[in-house]
């Protein structure tokens, strides 16, 4: 076949290429590698796995072959040499891009970031890191965890970790802190999941000087008793109603711990249908025990004693070490008390902020939930296709750069969309993908590269989130046309 197909798909790359340039990534990498080669090749499987959302090297060159390239002269790498490219890549390249990454960020004005992890099932071979631990999707598997901070106030990931599956999460806060302290981040909060939830780690970002905003685990009387101390005197008034997640919400000031030095802000919500749906939980929870202990009515069976936080267990002794169990009795006030507190959840903050405000920063870890799924589902990474660490670091580093355009392409999008009168449902990430690969470059009988046909009024509106017009897509068709037929100049596009 010829070197390169008759019909190119310019329009994803051009706005992949653009988001590369504002954000300073193809500089950051051409420092990483200094030679075009190996930056252009990055660069590429980074566009790669975005626009294809595989990240298989072997059907690379399919892509190469229909894409414009960041490669000089667009040579087209076989996969070995992709494969070879990617096990070169080390742990010193991912620490540097990190470094740069984080050393162009403005660090005055003060931030929130989310900071979540994941990991990854493994049955490949010579990977140091993957381990047996507590996996989200256990698989029997060993696994590694994976993490993202999201700096949700500019809307970007700002650095990942991967560390080993038997470590949890909450012992790998503190050393997450440190990482942001090197990084210059002073002024700054940090939004958490519930598994985070310590005394050590509250004290320790006490140490460094962080705000935080987590989710409670633990510490059931505590929370049980500051709910009673405010129970129905929020639920139902309007003032406290925070229509956007449908809960209402007030603020308690108090000390989380009795050796806390200072003091916390509690802030406690109620659902009316987070109340229902755990009610008919509890109940037919209630309902599975009551059944399976009338089934064990007159046997001669002892009956674990997990079963006696709802019910009284009674026994009938017949001897010394005969007994026959006769039934469970209901601990209704226990269930009473268990039902009342149906509905409600809360959030701890270091900074006095209102109910409504410390929700909004801890729904802003959606995004950070959002960058895993786009990870695992729209960048191929739910199987990496490694056999060993050194290539298990390339793909990531790789991944990491992929996921900080597809972020920037989401949100860019989502900026857009609000300004549109109508909201069509093209403006998400693998629809605008999709419509953008529409745009495509024809080799005509002269042998030069042309724009197949005009931009779509579809196309307009998308290639408009990114400022981009009609003027810079034909422009931009130039220069690719160009540097396939350097001998050919000023071509009418």
């Amino acid at each position: 076949r010829d070197a390169r197909s008759s019909c190119l798909r310019i329009g994803t790359w051009i706005v992949i290429e653009k988001l590369m340039v504002e954000s300073l990534l193809d500089k950051i990498i051409s420092g990483l590698y200094g030679d075009d080669r190996g930056t252009g090749l990055f660069l590429d499987l980074a566009a790669y796995y975005l626009t294809t959302e595989n990240n298989a090297g072997q059907y690379y060159p399919d892509y190469a072959y229909n894409h414009p390239l960041f490669t000089p002269e667009y040579k087209i790498y076989s996969d070995s040499t992709v494969s070879t490219f990617i096990s070169q890549i080390s742990v010193e390249d991912s620490v540097s891009f990190q470094n740069e990454w984080n050393a162009v960020k403005k660090k005055q004005d003060k931030i929130y970031i989310s900071y979540d992890s994941t990991n990854k099932n493994c049955q490949a071979g010579d990977i140091e890191i993957v381990e047996f631990g507590h996996a989200k999707e256990d698989r029997g598997l060993p696994i590694f965890n994976y993490s993202i901070a999201y700096d949700v106030d500019n809307r970007e990931p700002l650095f990942y970790e991967t560390y080993p599956g038997s470590i949890v999460d909450i012992s790998q806060l503190q050393l997450m802190l440190n990482k942001a302290d090197s990084y210059g981040y002073r002024n700054a909060g940090f939004i958490l999941d519930r598994g985070y939830f310590s005394r050590e780690n509250i004290r320790y970002m006490d140490h460094l000087g962080y705000d935080f905003v987590i989710m409670v685990k633990g510490m059931k009387s505590f929370v049980n008793d500051k709910i009673r101390e405010v129970q129905g005197s929020f639920e139902e008034k309007r003032q406290y109603t925070i229509r956007r997640y449908q809960v209402n919400g007030t603020t308690v000031k108090t000390k989380v711990f009795y050796s806390d030095e200072k003091d916390r802000y509690l802030h406690i919500y109620y659902s009316y249908s987070k109340a229902a749906s755990e009610r008919e939980e509890l109940e037919s929870k209630i309902d599975r025990i009551a059944a399976y202990l009338k089934k064990q009515e007159g046997q001669p069976v002892i009956i674990d004693k997990s079963y006696e936080k709802y019910f009284s267990l009674e026994y009938y002794h017949e001897g010394k070490d005969d007994q026959c169990f006769v039934c469970g009795i209901e601990k209704a006030s226990v269930i009473e008390e268990e039902l009342k507190m149906c509905g409600y959840f809360c959030i701890i903050t270091s900074a006095e902020m209102s109910a409504k405000e410390a929700l909004d920063l801890y729904k802003s870890r959606d995004t950070s939930e959002k960058l895993f799924k786009a990870d695992k589902s729209f960048l191929g990474n739910r199987s990496l296709r490694v056999y060993t660490g050194e290539s298990l670091e390339g793909k990531m580093l790789i991944a990491f750069v992929a996921l900080i355009i597809r972020n920037r392409m989401y949100t860019k999008l989502k900026d857009e969309e609000e300004e549109l009168l109508e909201k069509p449902n093209y403006m998400n990430v693998p629809a605008t993908i999709r419509e953008l690969e529409k745009i495509e470059m024809i080799r005509q009988a002269d042998g030069v590269y042309r724009l197949d046909h005009a931009v779509t009024a579809t196309q307009k509106t998308i290639l408009k989130a990114f400022g981009i017009d009609t003027n810079y897509v034909k422009r931009k068709a130039r220069e690719i046309s160009d540097q396939l037929n350097p001998k050919v100049r000023k071509v009418r596009i």
